[in-house]
C-alpha cells in the first residue's frame, strides 16, 4: 500500500483462533478502497486472514456501529500472501529489513512487524514464482525463517509441483 485516501475504509475479518493461540487476534482489519458498491479492493497484505490477498475484490456488510465486515471474495487477484516468521539474528528489524529487500528483489513487496518477527509478503503474479518459492524453502532449510501460504494461485502451486 502506498497511501491512505479518503476512499480507503477499515474491513474487518473474522478470524479463528487454534488451540496454539494463534492468530493472537480474533479480528484483522485491512486498508482497502471503497468501489461504493458493496465492495471493497483489499490495498494491503495480510498479517494473518487467510485466504485474502492485497487487490482482492471483497463484498462487505456493515453493522450498526459502521464497522465493514468481509464477506465473500467477489473477484480474486493473482496475488498471493506468503507470512514469514524471521528467525535468523531473533528477528531483528535488520533481519526483517534485509528478508524484504532479497524478496523485492524478486518481484514482491511486504513489510515486517516486530512483536512477532513477521514479515508478510505480496507476491503479485508477475514476479519471479519459482525463484520465490526456491528461496523460501532455501531459507528454511536454514532455519533463516519458517513460512506459510496465507493466500496462493494456482500460478503459485505449480512452483511446488516443478
Amino acid at each position: 500500500m502506498t497511501h491512505i485516501s479518503d476512499d480507503h475504509v477499515k474491513v474487518s475479518f473474522r478470524m479463528e483462533i487454534d488451540e496454539d493461540g494463534w492468530p493472537p487476534s480474533s479480528v484483522e482489519s485491512l486498508w482497502a478502497v471503497d468501489l461504493g458498491d458493496g465492495t471493497v479492493r483489499l490495498d494491503n497484505t495480510p498479517w494473518f486472514v487467510r485466504g485474502a490477498a492485497s487487490c482482492d475484490i471483497i463484498r462487505v456488510e456493515v453493522d450498526e456501529e459502521g464497522v465493514r465486515w468481509a464477506g465473500e471474495t467477489v473477484q480474486a487477484s493473482e496475488n498471493c500472501t506468503i507470512r514469514l516468521i524471521v528467525l535468523k539474528n531473533g528477528g531483528s528489524a535488520a533481519a526483517r529489513q534485509s528478508v524484504l529487500e532479497i524478496f523485492h528483489r524478486l518481484g514482491t513487496t511486504g513489510e515486517g512487524i516486530a512483536r512477532y518477527r513477521m514479515v508478510a509478503l505480496d507476491v503479485p503474479e508477475d514476479a519471479d514464482l519459482r525463484r520465490i518459492r526456491r528461496l523460501l524453502e532455501h531459507g528454511a532449510a536454514k532455519e533463516w525463517w519458517h513460512w506459510e501460504e496465507g493466500c496462493v494461485t494456482p500460478a503459485w502451486r505449480a512452483t511446488a509441483a516443478r
